[in-house]
């Protein structure tokens, strides 16, 4: 290869991960503003510039996004979320007040369909925010997630646990996942 081609596809390479940064960018100017409590041009060029020293000094790896935002399936996945907080919330305070002895705990592996970083990171977190489920450990090179889940009981509690976590997944899947990743949770 020429040298000029070389140039042309590496100026091509960092305007592409320049693209591909914009949304954290924005996030932080934006998180800046907020947190200065007021939005102005010097609180917005201030954050940029930030923002900036912020993603050069602390580099993190770019996060692949599968380009695809299904609003059906997102507008699902926040009524499964609010109904599994209603619900979980309802069953730990249930057990807060229980007079008999809780059954026991139960630290869980769930093998995820997907090994998209950004799918895991999104169902981990919306697992994580449903009381009475902890993730633990996030094994990305094998899609493993490790829960810990309270009052989990005997076998089938813990069957119903790994379930409602892989539906959880497969709701996020369905809402920003890949093309490929649908097919994978079919």
């Amino acid at each position: 290869m020429s040298d000029a081609i070389v140039n042309r596809l590496a100026r091509r390479a960092r305007k592409f991960r320049m693209w591909q940064q914009m949304p954290l960018l924005i996030g932080l100017v934006l998180l800046w503003m907020l947190l200065w409590g007021e939005i102005t041009w010097l609180s917005g060029v201030s954050g940029a510039l930030i923002a900036v020293l912020v993603t050069r000094i602390f580099y993190l790896p770019p996060v692949e996004l599968s380009g695809r935002f299904n609003p059906f399936w997102a507008l699902v996945l926040v009524l499964r979320f609010a109904g599994e907080v209603v619900v979980s919330s309802i069953s730990v305070a249930a057990l807060a007040f229980r007079p008999a002895k809780l059954p026991p705990n139960a630290i869980i592996e769930v093998q995820l369909r997907t090994h998209s970083d950004f799918v895991m990171s999104i169902a981990a977190i919306v697992i994580s925010l449903v009381p009475g489920t902890l993730v633990l450990e996030i094994d990305r090179h094998r899609a493993l997630l490790f829960l810990h889940v309270l009052a989990a009981g005997d076998a089938a509690g813990v069957e119903s646990a790994r379930r409602k976590a892989l539906a959880i997944e497969v709701s996020v899947v369905k809402a920003i996942g890949s093309k490929a990743d649908v097919e994978k949770c079919r």
